[in-house]
């Protein structure tokens, strides 16, 4: 199994930027891909950026440009810096990680708040 922590969300002002970390533990070499995802109040969950095993990342198009999905191995932890914000990037954040084995684990989620 593969538990989640996700951290660095917060209030911030439209333009302004913040970091999002997703820090995995357990069974961590078998993560295949990572993805953040997020879902604002009465829409649905949507995939924001996911980055791969071998480091290659996709993104949203509403993302491309502003957002950049990273990883630190050493310390397990995926990373989403977001610059740019807008308000309608408000949402709860959720980091997900899918397994070479197909199961997939999901963290708690962090709130974003972006102010006009």
């Amino acid at each position: 199994q593969v538990q989640l922590v996700e951290s660095g969300g917060g209030l911030v002002q439209a333009g302004g930027s913040l970091r999002l970390s997703c820090a995995a533990s357990g069974s961590t070499s078998s993560i295949n891909f990572t993805g953040w995802y997020r879902q604002a109040p009465g829409k649905q969950r949507e995939l924001v950026a996911t980055i791969y095993s071998g480091g290659s990342t996709d993104y949203v198009d509403s993302a491309k440009g502003r957002f950049t999905i990273s990883r630190d191995n050493a310390k397990n932890t995926v990373y989403l810096q977001m610059n740019s914000l807008k308000p309608e990037d408000t949402a709860v954040y959720y980091c997900k990680v899918v397994t070479l084995y197909y199961d997939y684990y999901w963290g708690q989620g962090t709130q974003v708040t972006v102010s006009s």
